[in-house]
């Protein structure tokens, strides 16, 4: 007899993050992430939690995952993609918020857990260390806002 196949649920899921970004000697720098041994680097971001802002989320995100502290300038975009959890046997459709997160303090050597390491990389090594596309579309879109505010 064939065993009938599990139901896959579909949920959505939200998150915000941050690129965080400073000026050292002249020049742009934004952290990235790295959560494995696979040198896989991205953005901090994460859940938004029950009572929390997208911009709240940011920030406590980006120190979690960073050890940084910053204030926002402004939201970049919002992106979204499709992932399967196989545990849940759920298929998610998860949405992440960015914002332009002006670094003001912290110590990147203070990351969580989760994170295996934090660096600092000039803006343009940053958009191609970065290893999702739609992330490096972000940070290309923070360093023209960062640009214009420079103006």
């Amino acid at each position: 007899m064939a065993q009938a196949k599990k139901q896959v649920h579909t949920e959505t899921a939200v998150s915000s993050g941050g690129v965080v970004y400073k000026k050292e000697d002249g020049r742009i720098e934004i952290a990235l992430t790295n959560h494995d041994e696979r040198k896989v680097w991205s953005l901090p971001k994460g859940l938004v939690e029950k009572g929390e802002s997208l911009e709240e989320t940011a920030l406590r995100e980006v120190n979690e995952e960073t050890g940084l502290t910053g204030e926002i300038v402004g939201e970049i975009d919002k992106i979204d993609y499709w992932f399967y959890w196989k545990p849940k046997n759920t298929r998610y459709h998860k949405f992440v918020h960015f914002y332009l997160v002006k670094h003001t303090g912290g110590d990147s050597s203070k990351h969580d857990w989760e994170v295996t390491e934090v660096r600092w990389f000039p803006i343009d090594e940053a958009i191609e260390t970065l290893s999702y596309k739609d992330e490096k579309v972000v940070v290309e879109k923070a360093k023209d806002m960062i640009e214009k505010l420079a103006r």
